[in-house]
């Protein structure tokens, strides 16, 4: 028999103040650009550790076959764990019993009107059945301010472009 599996070990308690990024986790993905050359269209994405290792695929809405994930799909999963996850502190952190909660994330790929490039819109909808606005709003509030895909999703998250040599 296996032990169930329980929830990290992450606390809001022990806050971290220190003068710069102190990373937790770090994980590498490579994408390459199989058949058509292009990482969204035929590609594959591979962690550095081989847990991951899928075909990419253009949904059929932008004219891919859609027989692979998606860049969307992959972030909208993302989203939706990280949030579940940050939320799931709060409520058990103000003793309540984060079992029920779902977190459902949709994630919109189009155009930006301000300059014509690529844009992503992002939406969570949260399922928590038996609690009240009242008791959920400031929870979500925290998760939000917790939640690194929502910090970046609002805020945006620095990011560097290099050559590899």
């Amino acid at each position: 028999m296996t032990e169930p599996t329980q929830p990290p070990d992450l606390s809001t308690e022990r806050d971290f103040d220190g003068e710069s990024f102190a990373p937790l986790y770090t994980t590498t993905v490579t994408v390459t650009g199989g058949a058509a050359a292009h990482g969204r269209a035929s590609g594959r994405a591979r962690s550095d550790d081989g847990v991951l290792d899928l075909d990419l695929r253009l949904p059929a809405e932008l004219g891919g076959d859609g027989q692979g994930t998606n860049p969307e799909q992959l972030f909208a999963a993302g989203f939706a764990a990280c949030f579940h996850g940050a939320l799931s502190l709060v409520a058990r952190q103000a003793a309540l019993d984060p079992a029920a909660i779902s977190v459902e994330a949709t994630v919109a790929f189009g155009r930006s009107p301000q300059d014509g490039g690529y844009v992503l819109h992002s939406d969570l909808v949260v399922g928590w059945p038996g609690i009240t606005l009242d008791v959920a709003t400031p929870l979500l509030r925290r998760a939000d301010a917790l939640c690194p895909y929502a910090r970046m999703a609002w805020h945006g998250a620095p990011a560097t472009i290099t050559l590899a040599p």
